[in-house]
């Protein structure tokens, strides 16, 4: 990830580059300066990789204090925005404070995620811990309790790992994600889709609705015809937005799936891939691993997940590992008075004591957020994510 700040003298200006910034996925804070300031930034603030300046008619300002950054931290990137073309006057005044780059205004989030790809692959920022953050949960098929998983899941990251997790509903054709929180979102994926242009951390913020477990969601399409407007594109977008402001993004992406969707899981930590152990579910877990590794998917982030296991269940399972030459990362066992209560009533499964289900849940929520196992055995987990060893 990178480090980046913008320095402007533009409020809108300036926010319309926090957007296109946070929307690229590949910087991890953006820290804002005014052009003049007062008082020029020392080292001891902490010089981030990329700085943005963004010119405005006079930009003396500007390039001095871009001088002044470099002072401080040779190592940094400054890259130039401007509306016009700059002069041969001006490309010499900013080669001499440093800049490296001239972006056009207005800027877009493409541009910029190529720049800082480029810097990336110069070997100065390298890490992606964006990319830690955000766990796809996708259904073998239809009907197998995909957005039953995303929930408690989320709700087990939140409260027992303790950790800001927000959880985007992008299942097609309708989001259940609410229905199962008992929540009522005054906002919905569609309206983050329809604000790009100033979608930064703060915006999106005010857009997700949050459960008493500070579970946070974006709610999903509540009429059928959303999605004939929504783009994929954006989507990636509203995801990397959400990484810029959170511990853990979960994603419902329901049953659907399609090399369209490529880019999305590409750029996600892990894809738990919910089945169940039935001949129509695995026969479908099959054929939907072989074609999320015909399109570039690494098999090694992607999690097979079996819901309502049964002890008789063992057989089929040790006959579809064989099969799509993987362990099943996790089975969580079936109970189905207690999950068709919590779905009824809108209430994720939160038992504390004596509940297999709930603390496979917690499990799973404390190996995903890297919590020691020792940790997890003094809060009363115990066991395997597995029923059985095999």
């Amino acid at each position: 990830m990178v480090t980046t700040a913008i320095a402007s003298a533009d409020r809108d200006g300036s926010a319309q580059l926090l957007a296109c910034l946070q929307q690229t996925g590949l910087v991890s804070s953006v820290k804002q300066w005014t052009i003049p300031m007062e008082k020029l930034p020392d080292a001891s603030e902490g010089i981030p990789d990329v700085v943005f300046l963004d010119l405005s008619r006079d930009s003396e300002p500007f390039f001095v204090f871009g001088a002044h950054l470099r002072r401080l931290r040779p190592a940094v990137r400054l890259i130039a925005c401007s509306t016009t073309a700059p002069n041969q006057q001006t490309l010499l005044e900013a080669m001499r404070c440093g800049v490296q780059d001239f972006v056009n205004k207005p800027v877009t989030p493409e541009a910029l995620k190529d720049v800082l790809t480029r810097f990336r692959a110069e070997g100065q920022a390298t890490e992606r811990k964006a990319a830690e953050k955000t766990i796809i949960v996708m259904g073998s098929k239809g009907g197998v309790g995909t957005t039953t998983v995303a929930v408690n899941l989320g709700v087990q990251l939140s409260t027992y790992a303790r950790k800001r997790v927000v959880l985007l509903d992008f299942a097609r054709p309708l989001g259940n994600v609410h229905l199962l929180l008992d929540l009522h979102p005054r906002f919905v994926v569609r309206d983050a889709v329809e604000n790009l242009d100033r979608l930064d951390s703060h915006f999106f913020s005010g857009l997700l609705t949050a459960h008493k477990t500070k579970l946070e969601i974006l709610g999903g399409a509540t009429q059928l015809e959303e999605w004939q407007n929504i783009k994929l594109g954006p989507l990636e977008r509203v995801m990397n937005v959400a990484q810029a402001s959170s511990d853990v993004v979960l994603v419902d992406v329901g049953s659907q799936f399609s090399s369209e969707w490529n880019p999305m899981f590409q750029s996600a930590r892990m894809v738990l891939v919910v089945a169940e152990a039935n001949v129509p579910a695995l026969w479908t877990l099959e054929r939907r691993l072989l074609a999320m590794a015909g399109i570039g998917i690494e098999p090694e982030r992607v999690r097979v997940v079996i819901n309502r296991w049964h002890k008789g269940d063992e057989e089929a399972l040790k006959s579809i590992e064989k099969s799509i030459k993987r362990p099943i990362f996790a089975c969580l066992p079936n109970d189905y008075r207690k999950a068709s209560m919590a779905v009824n009533l809108g209430m994720p499964l939160m038992e504390n004591h004596n509940n297999v289900l709930t603390n496979r849940y917690r499990q799973l929520a404390a190996q995903l957020a890297g919590i020691e196992q020792a940790t997890a055995k003094k809060a009363g987990l115990g066991g395997f994510l597995f029923p059985t060893k095999r």
